[in-house]
């Protein structure tokens, strides 16, 4: 099982550590702090607006997810700095990640 493979099917994983738990960002195959093997975590992540940018009728957001994982994602809507958001939709199209948030 890996990070590509889970986000191909639509489903968004944060890998984290089997022994001392932490989350690894960018996935990896292994933690990077004790190099032990990892586990996907499928839990439904609440993350923050951290930034935001607005390209014709698109907004482009930094979302941070446990305080760890950054990422950018689009949103429909207006966004607000510090709103709490979820993955509503991911994937990888023509070899590159997406993200939409709700």
């Amino acid at each position: 099982m890996s990070f590509e493979k889970e986000l191909e099917k639509g489903q968004f994983c944060i890998p984290e550590c089997i022994s001392c738990k932490k989350l690894i960002w960018p996935p990896s195959e292994f933690c990077n702090l004790c190099n032990r093997e990892l586990t996907l975590n499928k839990s439904e992540f609440e993350g923050k607006i951290i930034e935001f940018s607005r390209q014709d009728e698109n907004y482009f957001c930094i979302v941070e997810f446990n305080e760890t994982v950054r990422l950018i994602a689009k949103m429909e809507t207006c966004p607000k700095k510090n709103q709490t958001v979820k993955i509503s939709k991911c994937g990888i199209s023509q070899g590159s990640y997406y993200f939409h948030i709700i």
